[in-house]
């Protein structure tokens, strides 16, 4: 029990923020005005910390990749199975929020802040802006932060094609990114404060029915990531391996998936996904590839809960979600959350960063979008742990790789 309140301790620590803060805007509401500012102050933190992390990150994963014999074939199965499999969790969310939709609060004097699109840029202009910009220093704003996405890509691809005379400056870059690491663990460490101090300054706003508005995108989400992680992971199983496929993969998949809600942690599953894929009988070779890498850049439960982050703060701000314009950006930074933020520590919080930026939401959306965030963490990490091994299995069928047959526990 105590293992499992500490592996839980942050989810804790934030209902905790987030109770104390309601009461507090409930009980003496001339104190929120004192309170907001610290909610800003932890959101601005937030905001700073974006690019300098994404940067580290990115470049060194990038440049730490080695080429040796299958791994280019592995490697370029994966990153296909990778983006295809998270495009169809985030267009599966879409549907089911399209045929359940969550509904909105009601008028509010944060609704009547809301930022509109009046910029008057065709699409393609759009994607232009999107993908690049005419000077450095504006790579270093996070209003431009899938341009910076796609600098750093290209920056870590330069770094590792410089061989041995790019060492020096990889390990500078592994180095930062340790740094950055820590400065996140710092900065999250206020989160229950910063985020309850802004809850109450919603609440105060927005009234108890801030509470039921919660509830509703919560229910849909824990409903939705369990019917998709029985009916679409035992899809990929068929497609990997016929009916044999799905009795091996829920076979040897009960000890992973217990781990997942055990330890609230993609990391501490790992090993129990690197056991089970030599069961379910996984080439080493790329179970050893897909795996770890799967382990930061491959978020099912990312993926779900992105597209659902984006419609909560649509229906806060009384916005259209359901635009092809909108939803076609929705699945893009959802492979961008799914791919990258899932790399970083903290990384679902980067990814609801990105998708305020990419949107220019303003911050009456923020709170919401976090606090969700943390809340399906628990299922979330399930989806994201296990897919791993499944993704595995979708790499050796594609690939056509064999392993010892030894290993497999019919």
């Amino acid at each position: 029990m105590r293992e499992l309140l500490k592996n839980y301790s942050n989810i804790i620590l934030l209902l905790v923020g987030i109770t104390t803060g309601s009461l507090i805007a409930l009980v003496a509401p001339n104190m929120v005005s004192y309170l907001k500012p610290i909610g800003e102050i932890f959101l601005n933190l937030l905001f700073v910390a974006v690019i300098p992390l994404l940067f580290f990150a990115i470049t060194s994963s990038i440049g730490s990749i080695q080429q040796s014999g299958h791994l280019g074939k592995i490697v370029g199965t994966m990153v296909v199975v990778f983006v295809v499999t998270i495009c169809i969790a985030a267009v599966a969310t879409i549907a089911g929020l399209w045929l359940f939709p969550v509904s909105a609060v009601s008028e509010s004097n944060a609704v009547s802040t809301m930022l509109t699109d009046d910029s008057g840029e065709s699409w393609e202009e759009k994607i232009v802006h999107f993908l690049s910009v005419g000077e450095f220093n504006e790579l270093l704003s996070r209003q431009n932060i899938l341009a910076f996405v796609l600098f750093s890509v290209l920056f870590g691809m330069a770094v590792r094609q410089s061989g041995e005379a790019g060492k020096p400056f990889l390990n500078i870059l592994n180095a930062g990114n340790v740094v950055m690491q820590q400065f996140l663990a710092l900065i999250m460490k206020a989160g229950p404060i910063g985020l309850g101090a802004y809850f109450a300054h919603q609440v105060h706003t927005l009234g108890p029915e801030l509470f039921g508005f919660y509830a509703k995108p919560l229910g849909f989400y824990y409903i939705f990531g369990f019917i998709f992680f029985l009916t679409f992971f035992s899809l990929y199983a068929f497609i990997a391996d016929g009916f044999r496929g799905i009795k091996l993969f829920w076979k040897n998949n009960i000890t992973p998936s217990l781990t997942a809600i055990g330890s609230c942690s993609s990391l501490a599953t790992m090993p129990a996904n690197m056991a089970a894929a030599r069961k379910i009988g996984i080439p080493d070779m790329i179970a050893n590839v897909v795996i770890p890498l799967g382990n930061t850049l491959y978020k099912n439960g990312s993926a779900i809960s992105s597209i659902l982050k984006i419609y909560v703060a649509f229906a806060i701000l009384g916005w259209d979600f359901f635009q092809l314009e909108t939803l076609i950006l929705a699945v893009g930074i959802t492979v961008i959350v799914s791919m990258v933020a899932g790399g970083i520590p903290n990384g679902g919080f980067i990814g609801e960063l990105l998708m305020i930026s990419m949107y220019n939401i303003p911050n009456e959306a923020v709170p919401a979008v976090l606090i969700i965030g943390a809340l399906v963490d628990p299922l979330a990490t399930v989806l994201n742990a296990t897919g791993d091994t499944v993704a595995a299995m979708l790499v050796a069928k594609f690939t056509k790789l064999k392993a010892d047959a030894t290993n497999i526990a019919e």
